[in-house]
């Protein structure tokens, strides 16, 4: 079986593999995209020859942000740094959860550490993508919780060099998710695609192959691509029970419902 080739392997996927056997085993199955995570790589040049070398290309990188944590600054540029290192053209912002349960607080501070992150990333080639996550993880992971508030936060900023990446896993749930999509031509940065399970058994590590939930992954695609995004559809299945490459190959990008080509 031929991969699609927009298919990219988010490496959070098969964690359990180190970063050269991923990439070995994706140029095996002809995936032609991986987007690695920071904690697999000690050397982020380093690991991009290594995907480079093995004719790969890197579709974003996970992640920065956390901007309500200490420290997000200098993280934050190390980020950047890493992803223009390692090709990346993009850097996934998983924002960072509220302190002393202020939401207001956090939600400005994420929108001020985007503004000052914004040109050192513009002048190392990487675009901000800030990714929202499902509300159930806003005491964790992040304070930007709904598509409409990524897209709001980023046209704040008035420039390309920020944009939002659509993980269907977080947003497929939004009764505004139409709505918003219709209006988010040139703001899309990234696509991500799992499935939701039910019954769910945990909200960070559950996620299932395409097909095998509720999602309706071939509407949130068609609406994802009428924005004009034609890059790269990240399977990132964060799962315990990793899934085969050959069942992701052929379960891209929407569970076999589709016969559009990937």
């Amino acid at each position: 079986m031929t991969a699609p080739e927009r298919l990219s392997l988010n490496l959070i996927t098969v964690d359990h593999w180190s970063l050269p056997e991923a990439v070995e085993r994706c140029a095996e199955a002809g995936i032609g995209w991986v987007a690695p995570w920071r904690h697999q790589y000690d050397d982020a040049a380093a690991a991009g020859r290594v995907i480079a070398g093995a004719g790969l290309c890197v579709s974003s990188l996970c992640r920065g942000g956390f901007f309500t944590a200490d420290g997000a600054r200098e993280d934050n540029r190390r980020a950047v740094a890493e992803a223009a290192a390692l090709g990346a053209p993009v850097l996934a912002l998983v924002c960072g959860p509220p302190r002393d349960r202020d939401l207001r607080a956090a939600r400005a501070t994420i929108a001020a550490g985007i503004e000052e992150l914004l040109p050192y990333a513009k002048d190392h080639g990487v675009r901000l993508g800030i990714e929202p996550l499902h509300p159930m993880m806003i005491g964790e992971r992040s304070a930007i919780v709904a598509l409409g508030e990524a897209l709001a936060l980023a046209r704040s900023f008035a420039d390309p060099g920020v944009g939002v990446v659509v993980d269907a896993y977080h947003v497929f749930w939004d009764p505004r998710l139409e709505d918003e999509l219709a209006a988010a031509n040139g703001l899309i940065a990234g696509y991500h695609v799992s499935d939701w399970i039910v019954p769910t058994e945990s909200l960070l590590a559950g996620r299932g192959l395409m097909g095998d939930g509720i999602i309706d992954l071939p509407h949130v695609r068609a609406l994802v691509e009428a924005t004009g995004y034609t890059g790269p559809i990240e399977v990132e299945i964060i799962n315990t029970a990793h899934p085969s490459l050959s069942d992701i190959v052929a379960r891209f990008p929407d569970g076999g419902t589709s016969t559009a080509a990937g």
